[in-house]
């Protein structure tokens, strides 16, 4: 499945990362909508539980790759921070703070793979296009 000399533990290393990642967001999306309290609760908690489900599409998505690629996939799961701040402008940041890294993690498999495997480049194109 890997192209011309692709440094195949890198993209592994990175792919189970993102993986870590992206079961963090559903965990931490979801504990999210648990904090939101007030009477314009409901549409933040639909969108915050749209980002946890988005977040286990992602997570499956990279699993599939690792499998797709003859390796097995983390069974871990990225960092947990609980700040104690659910003032909604705090949940958003952490949210975006969060993205961010994701960001970086897609980047980061992106220039490992550019023009070595069309496969995985295309995934993470579309990844950072999604994120």
């Amino acid at each position: 499945m890997f192209e011309k000399d692709c440094d195949e533990k890198s993209v592994l290393r990175v792919l189970d990362r993102i993986l870590e990642l992206e079961l963090a967001g559903v965990v931490r999306y979801t504990h999210y909508s648990f904090m939101v309290f007030g009477y314009t609760r409901i549409p933040i908690v639909s969108w915050l539980r749209s980002q946890a489900s988005e977040s286990l599409l992602h997570a499956q998505e990279a699993g599939e790759m690792i499998t797709q690629l003859g390796a097995h996939p983390s069974l871990g799961i990225g960092n947990l921070l609980e700040t104690h701040k659910h003032d909604i402008g705090d949940i958003l940041r952490e949210s975006l703070d969060h993205e961010s890294a994701g960001i970086e993690a897609y980047r980061e498999l992106l220039s490992l793979v550019e023009g070595r495997s069309i496969l995985i480049e295309e995934y993470a194109r579309r990844m950072i296009s999604d994120e």
